[in-house]
């Protein structure tokens, strides 16, 4: 089968892409990880008067009802921009849960909020995320296990490889739904599938600033990218990437379309981009030296961006077990 993007869906990635380019993302970053939280919350409102934390709120709630491969071309320039915030919880998570839970006075008191950029929300689901991501700003924080949704209270913070992944131990209070067990699964699949091409964006940004490195770093009275091993490197980095890209389409079709593989399709998509992901920041490493590492080069805020979704939202071990036990359920 043949995936492209709609004119549409190409356009809103151009323009999230200008968007993100202009707001000197890196130094947000920074400023998040320092608890500088102004710079990152103002761009986080942009983003949702653009569209992206309402994409798949339905119309209803104030949202703009549309598909998983919208949020998938959102996510990769989220990932590629490595913005910070709670935007997989907020713009993924939380909607898919609260439009299928039966407790519709909870999806009507928060869907339109969250889906404006009024509210930002948080979640811990034991046991794939056991923190939950910069919860002390989340205007509405819950805990899931794969059944039951709770409300959730707020403890210590924790430290991420990711300097701007704040994390929060919470511990879960009064219940919001019970037998939830579809209603999290579905969430769970949108977080996984954010969270995926997040680490696809990633990819292709390393991959973006390895090619100008190895254009204009002059060793021997040449551009280092002349050298073979060089280009060997930034090819490898680009058909890991290329090959994942169609594994995260295919898991974000499936999912609109309510596929009974869907769940299998999510978890290779996380694994596929991971992997690429990881693959892709080992080579930018190469390409780069030591400086690539340096809190003060731009390429580190990707480098522990990946290393630390690589196991959010379920390691790979999680996710390549889902996958097995998928394919001998239907074998």
């Amino acid at each position: 089968m043949k995936f492209a993007l709609s004119t549409e869906q190409s356009d809103f990635a151009r323009s999230l892409g200008d968007l993100l380019a202009g707001s000197k993302t890196p130094d947000i970053v920074r400023s998040w990880a320092r608890g500088d939280l102004d710079p990152g919350r103002a761009l986080l409102r942009q983003l949702a008067d653009a569209g992206v934390t309402g994409l798949i709120v339905d119309e209803s709630y104030d949202g703009l009802g549309a598909s998983p491969v919208d949020l998938v071309v959102a996510f990769i320039e989220l990932g590629r921009a490595a913005v910070p915030g709670p935007l997989v919880e907020t713009a993924a998570f939380l909607p898919a849960l609260l439009q299928r839970l039966d407790y519709r006075d909870l999806a009507a008191q928060w869907l339109p909020r969250l889906a404006t950029g009024a509210a930002l929300g948080s979640v811990a689901v034991h046991p794939l995320t056991p923190r939950a991501l910069d919860a002390d700003i989340a205007d509405l924080v819950l805990y899931a296990d794969m059944t039951t949704v709770r409300r959730a209270d707020i403890s210590d913070r924790r430290t991420s490889v990711d300097a701007a992944r704040r994390l929060f131990d919470i511990s879960a209070s009064d219940v919001v739904a019970d037998d939830a067990a579809d209603a999290v699964s579905a969430a769970v699949d949108h977080a996984v599938l954010a969270c995926a091409a997040q680490l696809l964006g990633a990819g292709l940004k390393m991959l973006e600033i390895s090619t100008d490195y190895a254009k204009n770093r002059v060793q021997f009275g040449r551009p280092i990218g002349q050298f073979q091993a060089i280009k060997h490197h930034l090819a490898d980095a680009l058909v890991a990437v290329e090959m994942a890209r169609p594994l995260l389409y295919g898991a974000a079709t499936a999912l609109s379309t309510d596929s009974p593989t869907s769940a299998r399709d999510v978890s290779a998509a996380k694994v596929a981009c991971g992997d690429a992901a990881y693959l892709v920041a080992r080579k930018a490493l190469q390409v780069h030296g030591a400086i690539g590492y340096t809190a003060e080069y731009d390429l580190s805020l990707w480098l522990t961006k990946v290393r630390a979704l690589q196991s959010a939202w379920g390691t790979a071990e999680f996710h390549r077990t889902r996958i097995a036990t998928a394919l001998r359920g239907t074998a």
